[in-house]
């Protein structure tokens, strides 16, 4: 890939790097300098020549603090908390532990994960934290319970670690994606699910990964100077109608 120099010398982390929007935000980091460390869940993944590979579980809470050990000396400038799960379901079917997975993986992870890098962003007088929320934590809609109350919360710790760090250099905000052209989304929904979507979304069609990872990227630069604290919807105008 090539590489440009935006962000050269800047070091940045992408949880659930190895595809989909996660996947996007990394190439994009890259494109513009920095040097990238993603996360997966596979032992046995084989990242591109250009990332730095780290297997994480956030399921566990054991995997989540090693990382979070792993991660103090690399000098994180940028974090990407993009790893997540989902569970769909009636709140009647629905165990508690189906429950604290998903805030587990989607709310502790982020939370431990920033405590740890933002000792160095605050010492280094610099830092961008993007975490990635959802649509369903500005709207909501029935048997998404575990996931929309994870967005929910991860726009509320967004917004109270940025009232803490914004006057340090280090802004935070989230990001939230609608309906976005993925493998996951297409393997779930198919093609006429895919075209019935896009109906509903006011701009007509479905999003790209590379839309969102080249705001996501912009929230990231040194070209961001003043925004922190928002949760930004990327969803073709969709929760506003």
């Amino acid at each position: 890939m090539e590489k440009g120099g935006q962000l050269k010398e800047r070091v940045a982390l992408v949880t659930g790097g190895t595809r989909g929007i996660g996947a996007a935000i990394a190439k994009e980091l890259y494109g513009l300098g920095a040097t990238v460390i993603i996360t997966g869940t596979k032992h046995d993944y084989i990242p591109l020549d250009c990332y730095q590979y780290i297997h994480a579980d956030f399921s566990d809470k054991k995997s989540i603090n090693e990382f979070a050990d792993q991660v103090l000396d690399k000098n994180i400038d940028i974090l990407i908390n993009n790893a997540g799960v989902n569970k769909i379901g009636p709140i009647s079917e629905l165990s508690l532990d189906d429950f604290e997975l998903v805030q587990r993986v989607n709310v502790t992870a982020p939370f431990i994960i920033c405590q740890s890098v933002l000792t160095g962003m605050r010492t280094r007088g610099w830092g961008r934290i993007v975490n990635i929320s959802s649509i369903w934590g500005k709207i909501s809609k029935a048997y998404r319970v575990p996931y929309s109350a994870s967005k929910f919360a991860i726009d509320g710790l967004t917004a109270a670690i940025s009232a803490e760090v914004a006057s340090e250099g280090v802004l935070v905000n989230s990001v939230a994606p609608g309906f976005i052209d993925t493998e996951l989304t297409r393997k779930v929904l198919g093609v006429d699910g895919m075209n019935k979507i896009a109906l509903q979304v006011p701009a007509k069609r479905v999003g790209t990964t590379e839309e969102v990872a080249k705001f996501v990227a912009w929230l990231a630069s040194p070209d961001n100077t003043y925004i922190s604290g928002q949760n930004i919807a990327i969803d073709g105008g969709f929760t506003r109608v």
